[in-house]
């Protein structure tokens, strides 16, 4: 198929089929920018009200770069993958004090922006200035895979080179924003992973994976890492009406978010397991009362499976709270508990916490 039919077609089944989404209605690269960095590794039902409720809480990056990050990570509770948000606002900051809030017009430059990879910068760059440049992510990578009978793996980050100059080949120099759209698109609805429409495919004629019955193998893709097991066990101390959360440090899953304190052990926790932890002791010793112990509730991470546990302890003597204090945590009214910023899995339990 030549590159100009399989442009006209594609335009055209884009042209009928697109979705109507915010971020296709305007050049502003602040909104392109933010919906997409949303939408990395998210379904864009799950992310449309997120970039809604971005929009209305920053509708202007400066408000976004002088937000607090507590107040950003709050926002973006429930999407997961939360150094994207970190990322986000660091951008921000540093697109309002070092650009004077003023987005770059190349792809290169976008290039230089804090958590701005090849592909979200190929975005920006053609859907706000339609600069000839492929936006490769993984429906457009499918789509190119079956088109040309592409055999390069598209989990080894060294063969997007392969992707990119393919598509640079086929995209139109004064169509580029809105052809990137389209490959996106018809990667995202029509030319899927499972189940593609062959059958009424525009530009099945071309298409090496029909031709050849290969659209079950490509694209290749490598083997996922194995799923890891970790068993977290959350005490929940409580007093009176206030509860004892932390901040959650680098390092690991959920920087910067709250929760409570954690025991993490090898097998799933028990108040007898639980209790060789010197602070849970402590407080045992001193008169706090197990108040209940919660099911096993599972949440499943891109390559862990948290398998936790909330065991529910009152305090009963005010001094403990010191023992607490010098174990990293923090005293929180109900309301205040609400407003911080937190894993969906503790979210999730303090909506059917009903002791305090």
């Amino acid at each position: 198929m030549e590159n100009e039919d399989l442009i006209t077609k594609l335009l055209s089944w884009y042209h009928v089929f697109k979705r109507d989404l915010p971020w296709r209605k305007t050049s502003d690269p602040y909104e392109i920018w933010l919906s997409e960095i949303i939408l990395q590794q998210t379904r864009v039902a799950q992310g449309l009200p997120y970039f809604e409720r971005f929009i209305e809480a920053y509708p202007k990056i400066e408000d976004l770069a002088n937000a607090a990050q507590e107040d950003v990570l709050r926002h973006w509770q429930g999407l997961g993958y939360y150094s994207r948000a970190r990322n986000l606002h660091a951008c921000a900051q540093f697109i309002v004090q070092e650009l004077r809030g003023n987005f770059p017009k190349t792809y290169k430059e976008l290039l230089k922006l804090p958590g701005v990879g090849p592909y979200t910068a190929a975005a920006i760059a053609s859907f706000a200035y339609n600069e000839k440049v492929p936006a490769i992510d993984g429906n457009v990578m499918r789509v190119l895979s079956r088109l040309f009978g592409i055999r390069s793996d598209v989990k080894v980050p060294k063969n997007q080179r392969t992707y990119f100059e393919l598509g640079l080949s086929i995209m139109p120099a004064d169509r580029a924003g809105v052809f990137n759209q389209a490959m996106m698109e018809f990667g995202a609805l029509h030319c899927t992973p499972a189940n593609p429409g062959c059958r009424e495919c525009p530009v099945q004629s071309g298409c090496f994976a029909f031709e050849h019955n290969l659209q079950g193998e490509l694209p290749v893709r490598s083997k996922a890492k194995k799923v890891k097991n970790r068993y977290f066990n959350y005490i929940v101390f409580f007093q009176d009406e206030n509860l004892y959360l932390n901040a959650r440090g680098p390092n690991d899953i959920w920087q910067g978010l709250y929760d409570f304190y954690l025991v993490e052990t090898k097998e799933a926790g028990t108040p007898e397991l639980i209790e060789k932890d010197p602070v849970v002791r402590h407080v045992m010793n001193k008169g706090g009362i197990l108040e209940s112990v919660s099911a096993t509730r599972k949440h499943l991470l891109s390559h862990q499976r948290i398998q936790a546990t909330f065991f529910v302890i009152e305090l009963k003597e005010e001094h403990l709270s010191k023992t607490l204090f010098n174990a990293g945590l923090q005293e929180f009214s109900k309301e205040k508990v609400e407003k911080l910023p937190k894993p969906v899995l503790i979210d999730n339990f303090l909506k059917d916490l009903t002791v305090c």
